[in-house]
């Protein structure tokens, strides 16, 4: 057979997040796709974006990683939305990004020994002379994996910004910024409009998506060296559906790629955000913030807890168009991946601390209505107890194709994930970056 003969191809998506989302758009776009003969059809379990796809910060950093992956996507961004009008779509802008060390002080308490000092967001808890503790064991903060080595050398002392007038100045002791041109740009998008719309020019490029359909197997040939079908269960009718004929599998499922494909060794971490209703000047945050030591959030303290956390707390706060203001706390391994994605748990104690937390460095947003309390999983690449960088490739099974495991940084590299994979499958090979170093194969998947 003429292998410059297009050939008829069946190509199942796994996943309705950004990753599989843009590799159904790319798809599309590549200038191999032909309708007649390629069928594209895209499964994701719950609905669109209903994950960490449409609960991230929509951060864009040319200053993200892998650097292999990220100049890539940083541009595509840019195409993308100048193509479609995504600064209507979905919020794509530029925005400045710094980072906040703060000092929340101690209050002198007035009265007695046991008075309380009260404020919008916290008490400064004052013992008795028995000093007795109040319950709960404290842990330290665990920090987002946001910001690598190489990102916060690009970080340079500067003064606080005027316009930054939704921060309180008074508790600043050092601001820097991301100010090296070329290396430090930023930008955003809202996650969840930003792959919701991408999904739907993916629909109009001709790619069929279906939700409500969890997937439990993929099939393969006699001799288990190709791909040959993929099973899955209808959510609305509860029916076992079988797609056969299948040339290509791309798992794009996020912390559930562990589940569909142990190999992979991809999981999740759950990490909980919120959403204040707030219009404020457009920057992106990150904070370090230290608090007194008796210092607890009101909600805490109305229970007789302690704080959760001592030592400090590291809050990111990225402020949206459309008069949004998006902020994460750390993340936890407390409750395990559930089986889809509108199972997930919130703890909306951990929600109340970040608020507390936020609110202690900016009145502005500590008065705002919390229009949202939330939490997703993080899809991590774990080898040897520690996080590795994302899969995206082939595997030791003919035409399964991997693109998971990009913890906080998916929604920056969801455009070039999508490219790349439109490459490998319509020309096998990647030809817009090298990303050899994320190769599935270098860890025998």
């Amino acid at each position: 057979m003429d292998s410059r003969i297009p050939q008829p191809r069946h190509i199942v998506i796994i996943g309705g997040g950004v990753i599989g989302t843009t590799t159904a758009y790319y798809l599309t776009r590549h200038p191999s796709y032909m309708t007649s003969i390629h069928h594209i059809t895209l499964l994701e379990a719950t609905s669109i974006a209903a994950a960490a796809s449409g609960k991230a910060g929509g951060l864009l950093g040319l200053w993200a990683y892998p650097t292999c992956l990220v100049p890539l996507s940083y541009r595509l961004h840019a195409e993308l939305a100048a193509e479609h009008n995504g600064a209507e779509r979905w919020g794509y802008r530029r925005l400045e990004c710094g980072q906040l060390t703060a000092s929340i002080r101690k209050k002198r308490p007035s009265g007695s020994a046991k008075t309380r000092k009260r404020s919008s967001v916290g008490v400064a808890k004052q013992e008795d002379g028995q000093g007795s503790p109040l319950a709960g064991e404290q842990v330290e903060w665990q920090k987002l994996p946001k910001q690598d080595e190489k990102a916060s050398a690009l970080l340079h002392e500067s003064v606080l910004p005027a316009d930054l007038d939704w921060i309180n100045a008074s508790l600043v002791r050092e601001y820097a910024e991301m100010g090296l041109p070329g290396f430090t740009e930023t930008a955003q998008v809202h996650p969840y409009q930003f792959t919701t719309s991408i999904a739907a020019l993916a629909r109009e490029g001709g790619a069929e998506i279906r939700v409500n359909s969890r997937v439990t197997r993929i099939g393969l040939n006699k001799s288990e060296t190709a791909v040959s079908s993929v099973e899955y269960v209808d959510r609305g009718t509860g029916e076992a559906q079988t797609l056969e004929g299948v040339t290509d599998v791309v798992i794009a499922a996020g912390p559930w790629t562990g589940r569909l494909w142990p190999r992979t060794k991809v999981e999740g971490l759950r990490a909980h955000s919120v959403v204040f209703a707030a219009d404020v000047s457009p920057y992106a945050v990150f904070t370090d913030i230290s608090l007194p030591h008796d210092w607890v959030p009101a909600h805490r303290a109305a229970r007789g807890e302690k704080r959760k956390h001592k030592g400090n707390v590291d809050p990111e706060i990225y402020a949206r168009p459309g008069g949004e203001v998006y902020a994460c706390g750390e993340p936890d391994s407390i409750i395990p991946l559930p089986e889809t994605a509108d199972q997930v748990e919130c703890d909306e104690s951990q929600c109340n601390d970040l608020i507390s937390y936020i609110g202690t460095v900016s009145p502005v947003l500590g008065e705002a209505t919390v229009a949202a309390k939330q939490a997703c999983y993080l899809p991590r690449h774990m080898r040897f107890g520690r996080e590795s960088a994302p899969l995206i490739g082939g595997t030791s099974v003919s035409r399964l194709w991997i693109a998971s495991g990009h913890t906080c940084w998916g929604i920056q590299n969801g455009p070039a994930t999508g490219k790349l994979m439109s490459e490998f499958i319509f020309e096998g090979e990647a030809k817009s970056a090298d990303i050899a170093e994320l190769h599935p194969g270098k860890f025998k998947v």
